[in-house]
């Protein structure tokens, strides 16, 4: 069965978490794996978090939507690199349509609430905050003379000449993009004013185009670093990604605006730190360092 167990999880690996870390023991990796476990930590805790649900049944999401209202995410239970990820949902024909998808990747679903507000990734190592990502959806911002079209060569050219590919990819002109677009009342062809951004995808996900920004540690408040570590303890993990939203933005202290910390990462994406489109790439060796001289429970199981 052990056996099995690492032939499934060497495949799984393989497919779906190439770039990501594996520095923690099967039991801390087990207690992340979906959403449900991190929300229950999270509200056991007193860490502010989103309003949700897991469901099977669609008309739960349904009940969840009149009871709360819009805007809502949702995800499957159990995924990585957003994948599955539905938001923001702003009515009943987006929350249909949603759910479907998400089952695609995962029988059981969750539904909650959304926060307009800025996206991080935060990288928490024992003791210490190692990393801070804001991510970003696929855009271009219009100069009042370029179209669309042009904009998306342009920062294609750019990211080529950056070094990004492959772990960022190229903007689109698909029909997915297309469509997304006209949802915004522009097309391929549409020239944007200076300065006026045209988002080119819902997602913050770095496959479809997305892209991140470093963000200097020592701009984050000490009272948003000791949540941020009192987080990874609640797990007991050697390192944690966590997911959260700030209204206003990680600089600001998090009790003086809105906030919701969405899941936990037990194995984080590591690769896209090396890949800032905006901000200063950092020297994260020192942390590697420590990290790879752990003695890792049952590494190789899932």
């Amino acid at each position: 069965m052990k056996a099995a167990k690492k032939l499934i999880y060497q495949w799984i690996s393989k497919q779906f978490m190439s770039g990501c870390s594996s520095y923690n023991s099967l039991d801390v990796r087990k207690s992340c794996r979906s959403k449900k476990q991190a929300r229950k930590v999270f509200s056991e805790n007193a860490i502010p978090h989103a309003q949700g649900q897991v469901f099977f049944n669609p008309l739960q999401a349904y009940r969840f939507a009149k009871q709360h209202g819009f805007p809502l995410v949702i995800k499957p239970n159990v995924s990585g690199f957003s994948r599955g990820s539905h938001f923001p949902i702003t009515n009943f024909l987006e929350l249909w349509k949603a759910v479907f998808m998400a089952k695609l990747w995962w029988p059981t679903t969750v539904v909650e609430q959304y926060l307009e507000g800025h996206n991080y990734r935060v990288v928490v190592v024992k003791g210490q905050i190692m990393s801070v990502l804001e991510r970003y959806p696929p855009f271009v911002n219009g100069d009042g003379v370029r179209t669309i079209s042009e904009l998306i060569d342009e920062e294609n050219t750019t990211r080529e000449a950056m070094g990004l590919f492959p772990c960022n990819t190229p903007l689109q002109k698909s029909a997915v993009t297309k469509k997304y677009l006209k949802t915004q009342g522009f097309t391929l062809d549409s020239v944007l004013q200076k300065g006026q951004q045209a988002k080119l995808f819902y997602r913050i996900s770095l496959a479809p185009g997305g892209v991140v920004e470093t963000i200097a540690k020592d701009t984050i408040p000490k009272v948003n670093q000791q949540l941020f570590l009192k987080i990874l303890d609640l797990f007991d993990a050697n390192i944690l990604g966590i997911d959260v939203i700030f209204e206003k933005g990680i600089t600001e202290d998090y009790t003086t605006q809105k906030c919701i910390f969405l899941e936990v990462n037990s194995r984080p994406y590591l690769k896209m730190h090396d890949y800032p489109r905006y901000g200063q790439k950092e020297d994260l060796s020192e942390y590697f360092a420590i990290l790879d001289q752990l003695n890792i429970k049952e590494a190789d199981l899932f």
